[in-house]
């Protein structure tokens, strides 16, 4: 089986994205790690809303390496609202990153620390009319990662 392009081992992992994708290099490239020192509550942004209908779930999938869940996303029927974002963000897919041990498996970390898996939300701005488009564009989504603890 061929190896893909990118992935999380020693040959296709985080270190070497910026080999194929070079905007993974620098400042805006995942995974990141977050200093709780470092920081700042900015209170000029306003709460986060979300509202998400389950039965906009189209398609799930588990590969082994992660799980998908792909939402209808042809009118605003879940969405993300609020904080930095200037409209409402439709919700496209969520996965899962996991590990082979509950001491690691996210793709971000806090404080050193790796938690045993990691949901990612990915939601886009319908303003740039599809999905696709939407990734090309530094407003086009929105991904909301939240820690999970076994």
């Amino acid at each position: 089986m061929a190896q893909s392009v990118w992935g999380y081992d020693s040959d296709n992992g985080p270190d070497r994205w910026h080999e194929n994708y070079p905007m993974a290099k620098g400042d805006n490239q995942s995974p990141i790690e977050i200093n709780s020192k470092d920081v700042r509550h900015d209170s000029s942004l306003a709460a986060w809303h979300a509202s998400y209908d389950p039965g906009a779930a189209k398609t799930i999938l588990n590969n082994g390496r992660t799980c998908r869940v792909v939402f209808d996303d042809t009118f605003d029927r879940s969405v993300l609202r609020g904080g930095p974002l200037t409209e409402a963000y439709r919700l496209r897919q969520l996965h899962l990153h996991w590990g082979s041990s509950d001491d690691h498996g996210s793709e971000h970390v806090v404080d050193g620390v790796k938690y045993a898996a990691e949901l990612h939300m990915v939601h886009w701005n319908p303003k740039h009319g599809n999905f696709a488009r939407a990734l090309k564009q530094p407003d086009g989504v929105a991904v909301v990662g939240i820690f999970l603890k076994v």
